[in-house]
């Protein structure tokens, strides 16, 4: 037998949360309402709808772009179901990377590799300082954009645990410095990591790897920890082809901003 309550039913209702954050998607919903994907510094990666943002007079001050970063009030339902986002304030302007073709393209690749890499739930502090440093330093006068992005890919793939053995040859243990022969050097996606001539041979699944790659992956395995490193042009090159087809072959597609920012 069901018994009746004694008092006024009460529903418990998200309290809104506060979060630094930086857009990494937008999807239309409906003519005046987006749903939004941000990467947080201490919830992760979230998707929330926000209700009326494409209205001029919306408290997020119209519709929001990718890239966008602020600070957002948002709503996160127990449930597992979508949030809501009831408010946008931009802190920080990426006004240089909206008016360079070649900024823009690098952030955009940088925030859909951070999309695909990451799932939803889970914080990524490490992520997102590393995502909004990136974009800081994309909007300088003087940012080497290759440079800048070689360092993003290779830190974003080892916080995800996805690099691979880059130190030396995964089969046979050959060192870095050694892995270049006469036969080439390659690396293997399937096998996860570098492989020298010899032990290149037999693997199936394989990209060239040039000297120049080689020793660009050792100055930026010399610099973490630093924050800065420093690459010649055909260093950036090799290292940025590797590091873009090994996430595409991690993640079973390439990206879509690769063909505009891989040379």
């Amino acid at each position: 037998m069901r018994v009746a309550p004694s008092g006024p039913i009460r529903y418990a209702l998200a309290m809104p949360l506060r979060e630094q954050a930086i857009c990494i998607r937008t999807t239309d919903y409906s003519e005046t309402s987006q749903v939004l994907r941000f990467l947080t510094r201490h919830a992760g990666v979230l998707s929330v709808l926000a209700k009326g943002s494409k209205r001029p007079k919306s408290k997020s001050g119209g519709a929001l772009d990718l890239l966008s970063e602020g600070q957002i009030v948002f709503s996160q339902p127990a449930s597992g179901a979508m949030g809501t986002l009831f408010e946008f304030t931009e802190t920080v302007s990426h006004l240089p990377l909206r008016t360079d073709a070649g900024r823009l393209d690098t952030g955009l690749y940088m925030i859909e590799l951070v999309g695909l890499l990451l799932g939803e739930g889970d914080p990524h502090p490490e992520a997102f300082d590393l995502l909004h440093n990136a974009l800081g330093r994309l909007g300088d006068a003087d940012a080497p954009l290759g440079a800048v992005l070689a360092y993003f890919q290779w830190r974003m793939l080892r916080h995800a645990g996805l690099l691979g053995q880059l130190s030396s040859c995964v089969e046979c243990d050959t060192p870095l410095d050694q892995v270049v022969s006469a036969r080439g050097s390659f690396f293997s996606s399937a096998r996860g990591g570098l492989l020298c001539g010899s032990c290149g041979c037999s693997a199936d699944e394989k990209t060239s790897v040039s000297p120049s790659a080689i020793s660009g992956l050792a100055g930026l395995q010399a610099a973490h920890g630093r924050g800065g490193v420093s690459l010649s042009e055909d260093e950036v090159l090799g290292v940025n082809r590797l590091l873009s087809y090994h996430a595409s072959y991690q993640l079973g597609k390439p990206l879509r901003m690769a063909r505009y920012v891989i040379r």
